[in-house]
């Protein structure tokens, strides 16, 4: 089992604490979907900054209970540099809420088919995976998951990895920050041009400074064109707007994916 590594930290340690917290977020952010979702990018800050933006997207997934079997959750790898993607090997992913089920059958499959190495050292200490979880158990319980990061490596490799496993009962969670730590109008100007190369399907004009999980976005919009789908904004902020301090900011933004 991987134990959760931010606890305390990025989101509350308290399983009664955390419960209230996802809850009163997923709650306020509740609007009626206007198409099924199938996929989402979302952001994972600390629940302080992010968490907001985060269930924007979230809330959008109460019409899926009952209907997904399995989410899969791609996002960079902050501490451990690797080439290609990571799946674990651990069986399941520990929250104060709870653990999720690793599909261990799609995890074997990546590998088998080189499209990516069971590892565990990336996974440790890792937040772009985890702060998603809490949301997924909030709304479907022990859902089971397939976890990946990446490292060293190309949008279309993480674009395979996403079609061989983004089926039509498998939620796509997209996880990423947009840009890191400038000034307030700055980041605005910024992430607002980032949003629009993700609105206009424009992979290639994202790149590391726009996104920290900009692989993933990228791998997401390939396959997203090949299928179709249409992408909706739902939120787009950054931690001035959250936490007071504009002089250093994050930017966040939440979209969903939905089928034509």
């Amino acid at each position: 089992m991987r134990a959760p590594a931010v606890a305390g930290a990025f989101y509350p340690r308290s399983a009664a604490a955390l419960s209230r917290t996802v809850g009163d977020l997923l709650s306020a952010a509740y609007v009626e979907p206007r198409a099924a979702c199938c996929g989402m990018i979302v952001p994972h800050a600390g629940y302080i900054y992010s968490g907001a933006v985060a269930a924007a997207a979230f809330a959008r997934l109460h019409s899926l209970r009952g209907r997904i079997a399995r989410a899969v959750i791609v996002g960079p790898a902050h501490y451990v540099p690797f080439r290609g993607i990571a799946a674990p090997s651990a069986a399941a992913f520990a929250t104060p809420l709870g653990e999720l089920p690793v599909d261990g059958a799609a995890v074997a499959a990546l590998a088998a088919e080189s499209l990516a190495v069971i590892d565990d050292t990336p996974h440790g200490l890792e937040h772009a995976i985890e702060v998603e979880l809490p949301f997924l158990q909030a709304l479907f319980g022990d859902l089971p998951i397939v976890p990946l990061l990446f490292g060293a490596t190309s949008a279309t490799t993480v674009a395979a990895a996403i079609a061989r496993l983004w089926t039509d009962d498998t939620l796509l969670v997209i996880s990423t920050d947009l840009s890191h730590f400038e000034d307030y109008e700055s980041t605005r100007r910024h992430d607002a041009r980032t949003a629009a190369a993700i609105e206009a399907y424009d992979e290639a004009a994202i790149g590391p400074s726009d996104a920290c999980g900009h692989l993933a976005v990228r791998g997401a919009l390939i396959e997203a064109v090949r299928r179709h789908l249409t992408l909706e904004r739902l939120v787009l902020r950054n931690s001035g707007d959250a936490a007071g301090d504009r002089r250093s900011v994050v930017g966040y933004g939440a979209w969903v994916f939905a089928p034509p």
